[in-house]
């Protein structure tokens, strides 16, 4: 394995810790729901369903890792969510996309995490 997949592995587990400690229900990790579309983290707080988009970078030195998560990266998510979401008894369900910025290295001292909530709307070719 390469990495940078060690290095965002290890950002999507530092992620979940951090939705954990904030009370969230972590449903699923890197879910795939067709193809190569696949979510980081989905997770429940409360009655919203949140799908989580990770970000891990060791620096900011080149700008915030939200950055990263451009337009197509934002179609491909509301793609998968909304397939996620068809295949739930109860399709009717709130929710909404996060962003969890992961600035540091495994083995670094002083990782931050940001929790980005209602990062960005659904992809307007996914709205009923």
């Amino acid at each position: 394995m390469r990495r940078n997949d060690d290095t965002g592995r290890w950002g999507e587990r530092e992620a979940e810790k951090h939705l954990r400690k904030k009370g969230y229900r972590v449903l699923g990790r890197r879910v795939r729901v067709a193809g190569r579309d696949e979510i980081d983290l989905v997770a429940r707080t409360g009655d919203v369903l949140v799908f989580v988009e990770v970000k891990t970078r060791a620096s900011e030195r080149y700008g915030r890792p939200i950055a990263a998560v451009d337009r197509r990266k934002r179609q491909v998510t509301s793609r998968a969510a909304m397939r996620y979401i068809s295949k739930l008894k109860n399709p009717d369900v709130l929710f909404r996309f996060d962003v969890v910025e992961v600035i540091g290295t495994p083995d670094s001292p002083g990782t931050r995490i940001r929790h980005v909530e209602e990062a960005y709307p659904l992809d307007r070719r996914y709205m009923i």
